[in-house]
């Protein structure tokens, strides 16, 4: 039985991919860079891509998506390939889905669906796992009718896994009751996120995340700048659950460094809603480091992509720095990289750690600009707002008197603003 076990593990779905190319489309990357995106992604799904059909149109069909020929042709090319899974590069509605299956005898997925189930693959945190299937689910729902056959599968591959339907029978209301069970689970977890969230604040730490196209490089750097031992792999979507760590600046101040979701051209509505308390860690944060793969062909569209959704969830006016990486691999590109609308630009190599020193001097320069320069005064018995002093700020003069100490010291607004309130509480219990 685990000899068979193990053949069948190695066994792979063979997807033929799709890619239009409509000219009324917003469309930064043109459809034979996207078709290649999509490959990856099919890849990191775990398909093994045996065919690549693309087509211009000057309209879509509402029928079909793709023109009839171009319909035939995939169908006759599908006899010879034998696939078992087609992926279109482009959202297809329920009726097109059904028809294309309907022409293919085989099944047929689109780009968002392929998504969503590389999220609910990697998906570990129990709000990770919510969130995928909240999205797929809200992604399912208009495509129930008449569909019961291809929900009754469960796990049955690529854009089956996550929620699926236990039995026939099941229908639309209970398709809704789930949902709305998911997102009473889901605004429970995010309420427990977001009091971590005001503890963090509470500490008068500065926070920087890590933002950027999938497979930039953010979790390499997140590992060369704390050791957080975040999994680092040649995928698209490696990192989904966000990892929080503590940073020590060459100035001697600590700052909290989040890495996050990458982001990625088209990505499903639905994905953007359901992580919308994960991307909150983004849309919250003091500085951004946005990371750039200067090995792509693509980057300046990619960089249009994450400012995109920079400012569809809310972090479009968030401080940031642009952070050119791979630069042991490509430097070229670096000089042209303006960063509009970045305070700097830092290139920097996350592998081999070339640039790195200059980016958290300029991280603690740009944090510095929000801080200021504060005076106290500390009796005997307040050693440890002292402490905290040293810990969290800069000590820029320090003067020992009969009664105290006297310190002048370059602190951010949170700091100074809890020291000063427990000064205030002390002296008010003292005059009492």
């Amino acid at each position: 039985m685990k000899r068979v076990h193990a053949i069948h593990s190695r066994i792979r779905e063979q997807a033929v991919l799709v890619g239009v190319e409509i000219p009324s489309a917003d469309r930064g990357i043109p459809v034979e860079w996207s078709v290649e995106e999509l490959a990856k992604l099919a890849r990191s799904a775990g398909a093994l891509v045996v065919g690549v059909f693309t087509q211009h149109l000057k309209r879509a069909s509402p029928s079909t998506l793709i023109g009839r020929g171009k319909v035939e042709e995939i169908r006759e090319g599908l006899l010879s390939l034998k696939p078992n899974l087609v992926i279109f590069d482009e959202d297809l509605s329920p009726a097109q889905q059904r028809n294309l299956e309907a022409a293919f005898q085989v099944r047929v997925i689109d780009r968002s669906q392929l998504i969503l189930d590389i999220f609910a693959q990697r998906a570990r945190s129990n709000e990770g796992k919510l969130q995928v299937e909240l999205a797929q689910l809200g992604y399912l729902l208009p495509r129930l009718t008449r569909r019961w056959t291809h929900l009754s599968r469960l796990g049955g591959g690529i854009g089956t896994r996550g929620p699926g339907e236990t039995q026939l029978e099941v229908d639309r209301r209970r398709v809704r009751e789930r949902i709305g069970t998911l997102r009473r689970r889901l605004a429970t977890v995010e309420r427990t996120r977001a009091l971590q969230r005001g503890e963090r604040t509470a500490v008068p730490y500065a926070t920087v995340a890590l933002v950027g196209y999938t497979n930039s490089g953010k979790s390499t750097l997140m590992n060369a700048l704390t050791r957080a031992g975040v999994v680092v792999e040649d995928k698209l979507f490696a990192t989904l659950d966000p990892t929080i760590r503590c940073l020590k600046l060459p100035d001697g101040d600590q700052v909290m460094v989040v890495d996050t979701v990458g982001f990625i051209n088209k990505i499903p509505h639905a994905l953007v809603e359901a992580f919308k308390s994960t991307l909150e860690e983004v849309r919250t944060a003091d500085l951004l480091l946005h990371m750039v793969d200067v090995t792509s062909p693509l980057y300046e569209e990619q960089i249009q992509v994450v400012e995109g959704v920079l400012r569809e969830i809310g972090a479009g006016e968030t401080p940031r720095l642009m952070v050119p990486n791979k630069i042991d691999v490509f430097e070229a590109p670096v000089s042209k990289i303006t960063g509009e609308g970045a305070l700097e630009v830092c290139p920097i190599s996350a592998l081999t750690g070339n640039g790195i020193q200059r980016l958290l001097d300029v991280i603690g320069t740009v944090l510095d600009r929000g801080k200021e320069r504060a005076h106290f005064r500390f009796s005997p018995s307040q050693g440890h707002l002292l402490s905290l002093l040293r810990r969290r700020g800069r000590i820029l003069t320090e003067e020992y008197r009969e009664d105290g100490v006297v310190v002048t010291a370059l602190v951010t607004p949170k700091l100074a603003g809890q020291i000063r309130k427990q000064l205030r509480e002390r002296d008010f219990s003292e005059s009492r």
